[in-house]
């Protein structure tokens, strides 16, 4: 991805609000927002945040799964199945009475 085209002073987003924010949804790209010559924010479409949010969620649940694999912090499928299958028919008891 090229940043460098949607590079915007934070005077031109201040002037230009609608406009950018209308960009964005059709491009789905961000928009670099700079302050004195620094880039200080990134503007982004909604769907793009949310998806960044969930892709950094999955690795997260990745990374925690490998740690727990390395650690031999897991249990075989058939015990985990089982304790859940457990779990599941205590829950409808409790929802039955």
């Amino acid at each position: 991805m090229q940043l460098s085209e949607t590079v915007k002073p934070i005077s031109y987003i201040k002037s230009h609000a609608a406009e950018i924010v209308r960009d964005i949804s059709k491009s789905r790209k961000p928009v670099i927002i700079t302050q004195n010559g620094e880039a200080k924010a990134i503007m982004m479409g909604l769907p793009e945040y949310e998806m960044l949010q969930d892709s950094l969620a999955m690795l997260k649940l990745a990374a925690i799964g490998t740690d727990e694999i390395r650690k031999k912090k897991f249990k075989p499928a058939a015990e985990a199945f089982k304790s859940i299958n457990s779990r599941i028919d205590a829950l409808k008891k409790t929802m039955r009475k």
